[in-house]
């Protein structure tokens, strides 16, 4: 072998050694991290035993004698599998994400501080009741035993290793109740209903004429998608399902205002258009069951590992010490279960909607601004941010009536004279949500949901139910914002004073409500709650538009048309891909003059039924012309941050466009010719053959990657590829059922998912079916990190064990923790 060969084989040889020696370093130290799921372990602060079964996908069922030891155990079994994700998520609500990575988070933490995450939920501790904060302590003591056995970086989660390279002195704090609370906050802040509307309406008001922002909002279809509650109205102040509405809006909206005269939305994707979600439940009467059947699958953004871990939280005998008996998903981080099922109740959450802040432009001198003709002195407080590897920076936070002027950390522009923009936000206010968690776990009836969702101000969510005894039913619930004038939709004049809020919310008895309505099943997938022509009290204008809505209505209607309705049926539906835009622009697609290859591509769409499988080519096709045709319309036309991202709202602005050729919308104002409707589809054809070529399916344009949420994005590519999986191609899209959504003008990669899916069985609950979208455990390589998502992927679920007998048979690990 000549001697240049030689010397590059053994230079091969060393590298790959040290390449295997470090994978090996790297292999240890992950596992280090990993949770002991056997065996007895001592905890202070039990006052009895508790015992740990998990099943092979790293589902904990916990089972304790008493409610205390119960949410004890959780804060521990939590901490074991995500404590990183937690103390990261504690960082980002309470604005400290700098102690931990230095400057590059503290534009983040500006923010955060800005509108006072933290400063919220510490208000909110002593208002809550006392069992919830002696719950919520026992979790934080659960947490804290588990940080105490594990004080070595590398015993706590790999990520703390890396952060060591960079932040050496990073040392994580105890848990405290507060940091369970302030999570509160960062879902609120994800489900916060329209404010980027609000702000795309004054952006595109800055280029277009009003009656032009007019085309891109437009009204709910109510003639074509069905709200949720079809009937009913306010009468003698409450909420009647069965009441119709006065004769005439004008005086039923009249009405309404003046009852209300006399009674006292962590970190999402920036593309908002794909957080939604789906939820149905179907009476007995029409199941193969004879027992109610509930489906939900929020759709959230992707990321890793998902915001949800399973866990089943059991009392061994209730009683008065101990009320639970409760499984679903829950949120590390916080004590008690969020979407699921008790012995007696199942529900399911989608986001209502409703609008919950407004945007007030100020006027603002020195340390005063203007409100009702009268100087007032600005609230101020300083924030002192500690950055690791620097200085702390000091950050003055100003606020109105209206709460934090949010317009330098928002980049929001002053108008009308104003300088300033002021965030008022209902999740800004200290609430009660905390409380409805444990209080819906332990519910057992409607009457005692019903109660329990009153509680629950922040966010506002539709809440579907069934129980053991056949009963379903549709509650909204949430702080609801009553204006003495506006509608939400725009920023308003914050000086006047007559756009300000009434000191009291909608009352809850006013809110829309339902039980075991005629069709036999109730659908909620973030369309209009009511008509408002029935209804006086404002919600929103700005809800989804029904298209995944009525998908879903469509397919149980005739579902029922051949029988009876099981739950394999209802986990079918959740992976159902239809777009149900396709038949309306396609024949406009076909009208027009073509010519070239992209002549065959649109052949392609003649027999194609709408189905966004993996392998589907007309998927691929009719998504690539779907981008550019709105690229082409309309970014020309608005600002950057007002172009569409392609949900549902476009489906309806297309439409009506699509009948006026001739609009100014289909012109592209960089050309000196004025181009057509013809013109604007034809090339959007051409484009999008070009861009993706003849053979091009689906799934090899729609893929999925789980990014971890801290360091996937890292820029490192050693550490990412530790981090994140993927990609893996997903089905559906942004408003099919199985909402896959994704953003025309970055791609075609997911960037909002079905974060999990659930079917319960009222039944049988060992029946139920559930899927999470990554796995239980937030450790790099432990086999509970991603072995779901393979799964989910292919529209499966795993067993929703429940039941003591059946926990016990499908253990694969057991565990007992002891005082």
């Amino acid at each position: 072998m000549p001697w240049p060969v030689r010397w590059l084989a053994r230079v091969l040889t060393v590298l790959v050694v040290l390449a295997l020696v470090l994978a090996g370093v790297v292999t240890w130290t992950v596992r280090q991290s990993f949770p002991e799921f056997e065996g007895t372990l001592s905890l202070p602060g039990l006052t009895g035993k508790v015992d740990v079964y998990r099943d092979k996908s790293g589902v904990p069922h916990i089972y304790a004698d008493t409610a205390e030891d119960l949410f004890l155990a959780q804060g521990f079994v939590h901490a074991q599998d995500r404590f990183w994700e937690m103390d990261f998520r504690r960082h980002v609500t309470s604005g400290r994400l700098s102690e931990m990575f230095g400057p590059a988070t503290l534009e983040q933490d500006k923010a955060i501080r800005t509108m006072g995450w933290r400063r919220v939920a510490e208000q909110e501790v002593p208002e809550l009741k006392e069992s919830t904060r002696r719950y919520l302590e026992s979790y934080a003591k659960g947490v804290n035993a588990w940080l105490k056995r594990n004080e070595d970086a590398s015993a706590r989660s790999f990520e703390y290793s890396v952060l060591k390279l960079t932040n050496g002195d990073y040392r994580p704090e105890e848990w405290k109740i507060e940091d369970s609370v302030a999570w509160l906050k960062a879902m609120a802040w994800d489900l916060r209903s329209n404010m980027e509307t609000e702000i795309d309406r004054a952006l595109a008001a800055t280029k277009l004429p009003a009656e032009r922002v007019a085309q891109l909002f437009p009204g709910y279809p109510f003639d074509r998608h069905a709200p949720i509650v079809g009937q009913g109205a306010l009468t003698n102040g409450r909420f009647d399902p069965q009441a119709a509405p006065e004769q005439g809006g004008d005086k039923a909206i009249t009405s309404a205002a003046e009852l209300l005269s006399k009674v006292p939305s962590l970190l999402s994707t920036a593309d908002r258009d794909g957080i939604g979600s789906n939820s149905w439940v179907v009476s007995g009467e029409h199941t193969t069951t004879g027992k109610p059947i509930l489906a939900n699958d929020p759709h959230l953004s992707a990321q890793m590992p998902s915001v949800w871990y399973q866990a089943g939280l059991h009392c061994r005998a209730k009683s008065e010490n101990c009320t639970y008996d409760v499984t679903g998903f829950t949120f590390s981080g916080l004590p008690g279960v969020i979407i699921g099922h008790n012995d007696r109740i199942a529900w399911g959450f989608t986001n209502l909607g409703p609008d919950v802040a407004d945007l007030f432009l100020e006027k603002v001198e020195g340390d005063t601004y203007l409100h009702k003709d009268a100087t007032r002195k600005l609230e101020t407080r300083t924030e002192t941010i500690k950055v690791a590897g620097g200085e702390p920076v000091r950050l003055e936070v100003r606020s109105t009536v209206h709460g934090p002027l949010v317009g330098e950390v928002m980049g929001i522009e002053a108008a009308q004279g104003a300088n300033a923009v002021a965030l008022q936000w209902t999740a800004l206010i200290p609430g009660s949500s905390a409380d409805a968690i444990f209080a819906m776990n332990e519910a057992g009836n409607w009457h005692e949901f019903r109660a329990a969702a009153a509680l629950f101000d922040v966010p506002s969510q539709n809440l579907i139910y069934a129980d053991v005894d056949g009963q379903i039913g549709y509650q909204s619930p949430g702080r609801i914002p009553v204006r003495l004038k506006g509608d939400g939709t725009a920023p308003v004049p914050g000086w006047t004073g007559e756009y300000d809020w009434k000191p009291e919310p909608l009352p809850f008895d006013q809110l829309p409500t339902l039980t075991d309505p005629a069709a036999g099943f109730i659908v909620t997938a973030n369309n209009a709650v009511i008509d408002p022509s029935r209804y006086g009290p404002l919600l929103t204008k700005d809800w989804s538009y029904g298209y995944r809505s009525q998908r879903i209505r469509e397919l149980l209607e005739q579902e029922l048309g051949k029988g009876k309705i099981s739950p394999e049926t209802m986990g079918a539906l959740q992976n159902d891909t239809r777009n149900e835009f396709a038949s309306t622009l396609i024949p406009h697609l076909t009208e027009v003059e073509l010519a070239g290859p992209a002549v065959q591509a649109r052949e392609q769409l003649k027999d194609w039924d709408g189905t966004q499988s993996l392998d589907s080519k007309p998927a691929a096709y009719f998504n690539a012309v779907w981008r550019h045709l709105l690229r082409l319309a309309f970014d020309d036309d608005l600002p950057e941050a007002a172009r569409p991202t392609g949900g549902d709202r476009w489906y309806e602005v297309v439409r009506a466009l699509l009948e006026r050729p001739d609009d100014a919308f289909w012109d592209d104002t960089t050309t000196s010719y004025t181009e057509k409707k013809a013109d604007i589809l034809r090339q959007a054809m051409v484009d999008a053959h070009e861009e993706i070529g003849p053979d091009a399916t689906w799934g090899d344009l729609h893929t999925l990657t789980l990014t971890n949420q801290s360091l996937g994005t890292s820029g490192i590519a050693p550490i990412e590829a530790i981090f994140n999986r993927g990609p893996f191609g997903a089905p559906g899209g942004k408003d099919a059922v199985n909402a896959n959504g994704w953003n025309v003008q970055q791609g075609y990669e997911v960037t909002s998912v079905a974060s999990m899916r659930m079917v319960v069985d009222l039944a049988d609950l060992d029946n139920s079916r559930w899927i999470n979208l990554t796995g239980n455990s937030g450790h790099a390589y432990h086999p509970n990190y991603w072995d779901q998502a393979p799964l989910w992927a292919r529209g499966e679920t795993l067993p929703m064990l429940a039941s003591p007998d059946k926990v016990r048979a499908a253990a694969t690990h057991t565990l007992r923790l002891v005082p």
